[in-house]
């Protein structure tokens, strides 16, 4: 059973920095891109950053700058540092692995697997 498993969230104050854990389990995703994805209530899922399988990165223009995506293959965890927290980047952070497919890297319905997500809360 495939598993992705977000940790990490809470509570800052703007200006505050968290760093978001994604452990992921029952297969290898090393081929895999992973991304983070952030929802606030009553808005979509929007993209904030991905991971390719080869380490480069991409960014949303609304963290670029803030937030650093990493990752560590060997042990399938990934990782979003994110620093200068404002208020609206509170939602629930997911995390989300994508085989590799035409199509937009921003766009939802390419992922393939998803975590349940944890929450970020900041304050003004």
């Amino acid at each position: 059973q495939v598993l992705l498993e977000e940790s990490g969230g809470g509570s800052v104050q703007a200006g505050g920095s968290l760093r978001l854990s994604c452990a992921a389990s029952g297969r290898t995703f090393s081929s895999y891109s992973m991304g983070w994805f952030r929802q606030a209530p009553g808005k979509e899922r929007e993209f904030v950053s991905i991971t390719w399988s080869a380490g480069d990165t991409y960014y949303a223009d609304s963290v670029k700058g803030r937030f650093t995506v990493s990752r560590e293959k060997a042990k399938n965890q990934m990782y979003l540092q994110m620093n200068s927290l404002k208020p609206e980047d509170t939602g629930v952070y997911y995390c989300a692995a994508r085989s590799p497919k035409a199509g937009s890297i921003e766009a939802v319905t390419t992922y393939d697997y998803w975590g349940q997500g944890t929450q970020v809360t900041v304050s003004s």
